[in-house]
């Protein structure tokens, strides 16, 4: 694929897609990723529904480009295939919904409370701040530890 390049008084520095700012000498694709939500495959996704070429840079893109752009990431909840989607049966609805930015922080962050209210394994290693996922404790995870000092 050739790269779409435009003349210099074009570029931007930082463009904003979906209330984050993006530096524009990123990819398509890796630049859509760091909105909060969205990975490298669901960006990938994205460039395709919205056929755009993956490749160029996010500071040449044009206002149309971008709100077509957002139009497609408004629409992933109809269009994301079921296993892309970062909330698969949910707690509440028991369906699979697709989060992103700020409403994906404010829906772990509940579930985290859930979990430490509930007092479930998970919910109790995170109340203690040791690790939930299985890893060791042996020789990680000490920075909670007081040092210890010898007396003279």
């Amino acid at each position: 694929m050739a790269q779409d390049k435009a003349p210099q008084d074009d570029f931007r520095g930082i463009v904003r897609v979906f209330n984050t700012d993006i530096k524009g000498h990123y990819k398509l694709k890796y630049g859509l990723s760091k909105i909060k939500g969205i990975g490298y495959r669901v960006a990938d996704f994205v460039c395709f529904k919205s056929e755009m070429n993956p490749d160029k840079k996010i500071g040449y893109l044009t206002q149309e480009d971008i709100s077509k752009i957002e139009a497609t990431i408004s629409g992933l909840k109809d269009s994301l295939p079921t296993w892309m989607r970062n909330r698969q049966r949910d707690m509440e609805s028991g369906q699979d919904i697709h989060i992103l930015t700020s409403d994906l922080t404010y829906t772990i962050d509940n579930d985290l409370k859930f979990m430490k209210k509930i007092r479930s394994y998970r919910g109790t290693r995170h109340m203690f701040k040791l690790p939930s996922r299985g890893q060791t404790t042996r020789s990680n995870f000490r920075k909670k530890k007081k040092k210890v000092t010898k007396k003279r």
